[in-house]
């Protein structure tokens, strides 16, 4: 009961949060004189020795966690037949109620919010502890934003050997829940690689991917159907971002990041290109989180020119003019003049796949096209004939361009020659598209020149592969 003293030190003072296993309290620690966060046990958990000793060495294990993105474990013990453990006492609030507060959150803030969960859990994850129940509410926000992961370990140290309770309650938030939680199986640290790519999507849309009352419905949801592209819910997300967020929550969990530290990685690299994104796109929020202020800066005074010498500078740049418009002019009247092009940003999404199986061909590998290192490539399966074994009449690589644009030609490399393609076009990431050139065979760079299809999203359509029956895309760039 609040105002009850646990342990006679511990001043229960408000009740944060009850669930399924454990209660948290707001306690006032006597001794020390500061707050904490109390987290007690149910009493019929209690009775069984079998989940009490797993509590305590879980509870042991995660005091071991001393990091700056996970709270602190500061006590355990037991009083009047209750298991309890303290923690430190965050007072902000959790990410689940920043969203329901603020709505999608900007780009930037969100990334830097999903790095600082996984460099937590990366460093649970290396310490032998897998979260199992990773989700806004269980990460904190302190006073100055920073994010702190907490309740790790605690669905874990009351689980049975199979992933299930033996009451048959599959361990972790439906919502968030990883396709092999969902059917039973042994979680690994992929588990919570995909719920923090569901965070992540939560975080920019500030919608769950499955919603819904059902724990069942949303669970056959996440064991069966695609997760929802997040371009097509928000538009404005970085290519590489939405590419990082469609890894993570592949439903084979060999599919996702190989660990943590890599989804983390790519973050990091995300959230070094959001430098010039930002500046394209106004729209995107600065970050508020660990923002030094820029120091003052003295404007220097700015030298003022004679009127005349303005107004020579000014004919100056007339004759210029002029000069250049009659070389233009000539030089066009000879037939010489090249239209001038301009290189236009663009990122590989994800593939197009219409008549595969599972529609869709290593999407993951669909940045590498543009990440400017001829080494890496996206590529297709690997296929018994040519014309894709009889299974189907050609595979993309789906190209985004950020927003609509008049594109002049693709320029492809490749260290594959010898496969065919042409380009479409069109306004959604997944189709359709309309043939925007003609079938060339591709050497080892190839620009093929576009018919002037104005759309947002390209594909590099293979109608054919190259001998061995595989074709790389290593490069892409784009001109209008």
């Amino acid at each position: 009961m609040i105002g009850d003293v646990i342990a006679e030190r511990y001043e229960l003072v408000e009740l944060v949060g009850t669930g399924g296993m454990s209660s948290v309290y707001k306690a006032h620690d006597q001794l020390l004189e500061r707050n904490v966060a109390l987290k007690v046990l149910h009493p019929h958990y209690g009775d069984d020795q079998e989940y009490v000793e797993r509590f305590r060495r879980e509870a042991r294990a995660v005091a071991q966690l001393s990091h700056p993105n996970i709270v602190t474990v500061i006590d355990r013990g037991e009083a009047d037949g209750h298991q309890f453990i303290v923690f430190e006492f965050i007072d902000g609030e959790n990410l689940k109620e920043l969203v329901e507060r603020t709505g999608p959150l900007p780009v930037r803030r969100a990334v830097e919010l999903a790095l600082a969960v996984a460099e937590g859990l990366a460093f649970a994850h290396e310490h032998g502890l897998v979260h199992r129940d990773v989700k806004p509410q269980n990460v904190l926000l302190n006073g100055e934003g920073e994010a702190k992961v907490t309740d790790f370990g605690i669905a874990r140290s009351l689980d049975v050997e199979h992933g299930v309770t033996q009451t048959g309650t599959v361990l972790g938030t439906s919502n968030y829940l990883s396709p092999e939680q969902a059917s039973g199986k042994q979680v690994t640290p992929a588990t919570d690689v995909y719920s923090l790519g569901i965070v992540m999507y939560e975080l920019l849309t500030a919608e769950v991917p499955f919603p819904g009352d059902n724990f069942v419905a949303i669970a056959m949801k996440h064991l069966n159907e695609p997760v929802p592209n997040i371009l097509e819910r928000r538009p404005d997300v970085p290519v590489r971002l939405a590419a990082a967020i469609e890894r993570a929550v592949e439903k084979d969990p060999a599919r996702r990041f190989e660990s943590m530290n890599e989804l983390a990685s790519e973050l990091r690299t995300c959230l070094s290109e959001l430098g010039s994104f930002d500046a394209e796109r106004t729209f995107i929020a600065p970050s508020r989180v660990m923002r030094k202020s820029a120091p003052h800066r003295t404007r220097a005074r700015r030298p003022r020119w004679p009127l005349y010498a303005l107004l020579a500078l000014i004919a100056a740049a007339a004759i210029v003019a002029g000069v250049l418009w009659l070389g233009g002019s000539n030089h066009g009247k000879h037939g010489g003049n090249v239209a001038a092009t301009t290189v236009v940003p663009i990122q590989g999404a994800t593939s197009y796949d219409p008549q595969g199986s599972d529609h869709t061909e290593h999407s993951d590998a669909a940045p590498r096209a543009t990440d400017h290192n001829p080494s890496t490539y996206w590529y297709t399966d690997i296929y018994t004939t040519q014309s894709f074994g009889g299974l189907k009449s050609g595979v993309g690589l789906v190209l985004d361009a950020g927003k609509p644009v008049q594109l002049k030609s693709l320029t492809v490399t490749t260290d594959t020659p010898g496969f065919t393609a042409k380009i479409q076009a069109g306004d959604s990431a997944s189709g359709p598209f309309a043939d925007d050139s003609s079938v060339q065979t591709a050497g080892g760079t190839t620009t093929f020149p576009l018919r002037g299809t104005t759309a947002r999203y390209y594909v590099v359509w293979l109608t054919s592969l190259p001998p061995g029956g595989i074709a790389h895309v290593n490069e892409v760039s784009a001109r209008r």
